[in-house]
């Protein structure tokens, strides 16, 4: 797990004229909730923040004027169209405790011999975790299955310490037979001689 250190300033000034004025500067606004404490409004340096985001589930350590707290983010802003960070909220947590994240599922693999497709019905599986110990993804074998095939959120395997918060029998990957679509085509090229 990334655990990222960031110097963050606490903001006075609020609006769109103001976040403006931060992301000319470079930074980004943000705010930081969490602990039943009155949410601080922040700003942090905008390139480290980028990078830092690049990593799923990444935990900040903040220095806030010379606090130090944890974070997590919590919800991402970016443009539309240049993908520039608007706006981060962040969430506090502490040492020991638990919060529930997603994270990606990867495969690992191939699937038997054949016209198969592997249909990623979720593509992050929600998760409690430790806060200083949220994993980046999880990752599964799909070595050899067939048609027919579909593994559950109860067959992923996952870190220590990590457990499902979604309901164990949900289907999170299938395996369907790519002989339907080439049926389909065929019944349309019949359908176009008849004509």
């Amino acid at each position: 797990m990334a655990e990222i250190k960031l110097a963050a300033q606490t903001r006075t000034e609020f609006g769109k004229g103001a976040a403006r004025r931060i992301r000319r500067d470079k930074k980004v606004p943000a705010v930081v909730y969490g602990h039943g404490a009155e949410p601080a409004h922040i700003t942090l340096p905008g390139h480290e923040l980028q990078l830092a985001l690049r990593t799923p589930n990444v935990l900040l350590t903040l220095d806030i004027e010379g606090k130090t707290q944890l974070a997590i983010p919590k919800a991402v802003q970016r443009d539309a169209i240049k993908g520039f960070l608007e706006h981060v909220d962040l969430l506090l947590v502490k040492s020991g405790e638990k919060v529930t994240v997603e994270v990606y599922v990867h495969t690992e693999g191939e699937l038997a011999p054949g016209a198969f497709l592997l249909e990623h019905v979720l593509s992050t599986l929600t998760v409690e975790a430790e806060a200083t110990h949220i994993p980046e993804s999880v990752t599964v074998s799909i070595e050899g299955l067939e048609a027919g095939a579909s593994i559950a959120a109860k067959d992923i395997p996952l870190p220590t310490g990590t457990t499902l918060a979604i309901d164990e029998d949900a289907v999170v990957l299938q395996v369907l037979s790519a002989q339907a679509e080439e049926a389909a085509e065929g019944e349309g090229t019949a359908e176009g001689a008849e004509a």
